[in-house]
């Protein structure tokens, strides 16, 4: 029998999220019958169960060698939590404990078709009446994305959302006029800061894209961050995306992660705890230069310039709280 697969959750009061996240522990015991493999998730904070619950049981019940998968998509420590940290205060409460960290979720090209596949929705025309008038057309050219991720205090985790943003522009939506970054909390711009530049880039319409997981209190802050700017902006077609989800192609990430760890090729133990903090950053010097090009040289350093003049004039976004504009 395989060592079980351990998905770690940071937690969260919300229950939406909390079930969506059992659900997908649900899934993945059903796709990992077979090998055969436990599956078992826990919370580092604030959900149940906790993952001190979740480990003491797969002990109890003779497993000693674990495979822990954080439910992440970036390494980010500060929002995650000390996993290996975690993991070792374990190990004291279970001296037989040994275990491999799994790397982090994102940025897998099988996220980036999952982020299509919800972008394609929220793209998709509204059914309308038969007696309205047709709606104005809008061309891909004048359609654009403004991919959101929570935010952290750490420079290199909003760098690796950037790259995330310029992958999925390249991979996914070279059509479109740009995808844009924003961040939920503790990082600019916000929501309304990266609508602001694609309406001011010429966009018609702008989907807002979350680079979440699963549903819950960040999706609705992403989502009334955006209705707010819309209230403002009514020639402007906004329309907001689905989080990732609870599906099959996340559990086919999530499992190749756990058979990584399996076969030696994780996070070994040397680099578990600095793991979550290396990541390559990203300049934007190639944004930029296509921006230029396909808007007029300069203009887009202009219009970054008027709007951060406009931003640093905001407060900073907090976590809990939406931006009004």
């Amino acid at each position: 029998m395989k060592p079980p697969l351990l998905l770690i959750g940071h937690g969260t009061h919300d229950e939406t999220g909390v079930a969506e996240f059992g659900r997908f522990v649900h899934r993945l015991r059903c796709r990992l019958d077979g090998l055969p493999a436990e599956v078992s998730g826990g919370f580092i904070t604030k959900a149940r169960p906790p993952l001190s619950d979740s480990i003491s049981s797969l002990v109890t019940r003779g497993h000693h060698h674990v495979i822990a998968v954080p439910l992440s998509l970036t390494g980010d420590r500060h929002a995650l939590g000390d996993i290996p940290g975690t993991l070792a205060l374990e190990q004291e409460r279970h001296p037989t404990l040994e275990y491999d960290l799994g790397r982090p979720l994102g940025p897998d090209p099988r996220v980036l078709e999952l982020l299509a596949e919800r972008l394609a929705d929220a793209r998709a025309e509204m059914p309308r009446f038969v007696t309205e008038e047709a709606p104005e057309e809008i061309t891909p050219a004048e359609t654009a994305v403004v991919l959101v991720g929570h935010g952290s205090t750490d420079p290199a985790v909003n760098a690796e959302v950037h790259r995330v943003s310029r992958l999925f522009w390249e991979t996914h939506a070279g059509d479109l006029l740009t995808v844009e970054t924003a961040y939920v909390s503790h990082s600019r711009p916000g929501v309304p800061g990266g609508l602001e530049r694609c309406r001011r880039l010429g966009a018609k319409r702008v989907i807002v894209l979350p680079y979440v997981l699963f549903a819950g209190a960040v999706l609705e802050r992403i989502w009334a961050q955006a209705l707010a700017y819309g209230a403002n902006h009514e020639g402007l077609d906004i329309r907001c995306a689905e989080v990732i989800g609870d599906c099959e192609g996340l559990a086919d990430v999530v499992i190749d992660r756990y058979e990584e760890a399996l076969a030696g090729v994780g996070l070994p133990s040397a680099d578990r705890r600095n793991a979550f903090d290396e990541i390559e950053t990203v300049p934007d010097t190639e944004i930029d230069a296509k921006l230029d090009t396909e808007i007029g040289a300069g203009a887009g350093s202009k219009i970054d310039h008027e709007i951060e003049t406009e931003i640093r004039s905001e407060p900073m976004p907090r976590p809990g709280v939406a931006s009004v504009v």
